[in-house]
Parts: C-alpha cells; sequence; structure tokens
C-alpha cells in the first residue's frame, strides 16, 4: 500500500514538475492557428487596430468615395440590417449616405465587435496605409516567429484561420515587429469559410488544404472555437495567453491548454 502511494505521489510530482504538452508530442501534417489571443496580443486589436480604423475610416472613404473598390464596400455595407437600423436612428434615407454616414456607421460596427465581411475588408483597406506608412506594426508573440520557422523547417504546412480579412491577415504578418513572416505561411482563411464556431467552417478547411481532418492542429484562444474544431475531427490545443479569456476547470480539463508555443512539441506526420 505504500508502495502505492509512492508511485501516486511520484505521479503527481512529474505532471506538476513537466506539464502535459511537453511530454507529448503532437504528430500532424498542418497546423491551423487563429490570430487574436493565440498569435498576437488581444490588446493589440483593441487598442492599436480598431482605434486606428475609426480615426482614420472617414478620411479614407472622403478620398476614395468615387472608387470601385470603395463603392463596391459601401454597396455590401448597405445590405447589412445593422445599416437599416442605423439609418432609423439617424433618419437619415439611403440617398443622403455619404462618407461620414457610412463612417459612423462603421465605428458603431466596431464597438460592437461584430464580425462581418464588409467591415473587415474596409478595416483592411484602411489599414493597408497605416502599414505602408509605417505607423503600424504587426504584434507578434516572441515565441510566434522561432515556431513557425521550425514548423516551416520540418515541412509542416501552416494556415491562418481569423475572422479579420485575408488582406489584413497578410499585412499583419508581413509587417511585424520581427520583420515579414508571411514566407512561413501556406494559406489564409477568414469568414468566407464559414464562421469560426461552426463545425462545417473546420471541414471546409480541411478540404481545402487538401489533408485528412485528423493531421491537422488547430490552435486557439476561445473555447467555443476549439469545440467545433474538435467536433470536426481537428486535434486541438487552446492559448492561455496574458489577456485572454480566463479558462474554467472544465475547459482546462477538456483540452490541453499551454501559455505559449515553445510549451508544444510538435513532430511531422
Amino acid at each position: 500500500m505504500l508502495e502505492t502511494f509512492h508511485v501516486k505521489f511520484l505521479a503527481v510530482l512529474l505532471l506538476f514538475f513537466f506539464p502535459l504538452a511537453k511530454m507529448c508530442a503532437l504528430a500532424v501534417k498542418a497546423i491551423l492557428t487563429d490570430i487574436e489571443g493565440t498569435t498576437t496580443s488581444i490588446s493589440f486589436v483593441k487598442d492599436v487596430l480598431f482605434p486606428y480604423a475609426k480615426q482614420y475610416t472617414m478620411k479614407y472613404l472622403q478620398r476614395t468615395w468615387n472608387t470601385e473598390e470603395t463603392q463596391n464596400i459601401v454597396h455590401d455595407l448597405i445590405q447589412l440590417k445593422e445599416h437599416e437600423k442605423y439609418l432609423e436612428e439617424l433618419n437619415v434615407t439611403e440617398e443622403q449616405i455619404c462618407p461620414e454616414t457610412v463612417a459612423k456607421f462603421i465605428n458603431v460596427l466596431i464597438e460592437k465587435d461584430l464580425k462581418l465581411g464588409p467591415l473587415k475588408s474596409l478595416q483592411g483597406l484602411v489599414w493597408a496605409e497605416g502599414y505602408k506608412a509605417g505607423v503600424l506594426k504587426g504584434h507578434v508573440y516572441p515565441d510566434v516567429p522561432f515556431a513557425f520557422k521550425c514548423w516551416y523547417d520540418a515541412n509542416i504546412c501552416l494556415a491562418i484561420y481569423s475572422s479579420g480579412s485575408i488582406k489584413a491577415q497578410k499585412l499583419l504578418f508581413n509587417q511585424t515587429e520581427y520583420g515579414d513572416l508571411l514566407p512561413y505561411i501556406s494559406k489564409h482563411f477568414d469568414t468566407t469559410s464559414g464562421h469560426k464556431h461552426q463545425v462545417e467552417s473546420y471541414k471546409n478547411i480541411a478540404r481545402d488544404m487538401d489533408y485528412d481532418i485528423s493531421d491537422i492542429l488547430f490552435l486557439t484562444d476561445v473555447i467555443k472555437e476549439a469545440e467545433a474544431a474538435r467536433l470536426a475531427g481537428m486535434q486541438v490545443v487552446v492559448l492561455s495567453r496574458p489577456g485572454n479569456a480566463r479558462l474554467s476547470e472544465r475547459d482546462k480539463s477538456q483540452f490541453l491548454v499551454v501559455n505559449d508555443f515553445n510549451a508544444l512539441k510538435i513532430v511531422a506526420k
């Protein structure tokens, strides 16, 4: 009986000093990663990118209002049910729509943190000018560049899946504080592949990547995304970065949780 106690005590010590993520290797052919809260701090998005878009959207619209690209986005914005309600509140007709009214509508959507395609497209265009001017630099955690390179060298396909537009994704990883990380990334996916809480979205992505879904590892900080990806058949790891939403004990028991990419042991399958 004493021997059994010693074995159990030793097992507890091993789990305490050697986290599970460092004890087991994940065999994969591809990695699909979220951005906000996973590769990039939530505060960068909330405190840098969103305020920049709010500040400069009106100027961008005023300057590009008559271009086909801007008019296409405005057309898509007008079709949103949120826009109809917005016009009613302002007592404005569609004929009175102008850069100023659209910019104010964009700010309303940003405040509500809605994941809408036309909003993300316009934000991407505004951010592009900020990156080009050197005013914006994409934030990634210090462990991200090294991990990307290791996976690339191991011939593991890396893809991004974010609610932000593909254009915005590429801007961020092209202009990071650590240089251009785009060469390490093979694929980009946004909400055109489906909502991130829906199981079918991950199946769509697996088909597009042309890998068996069980050979793909999904990295995220959002439990609902993790649940959807796992139900679809992907391997899943949840990131617990500084500033991320607090994980419940149930969440921690359901998923492998790590604090950064350094804690992951990944091998090519």
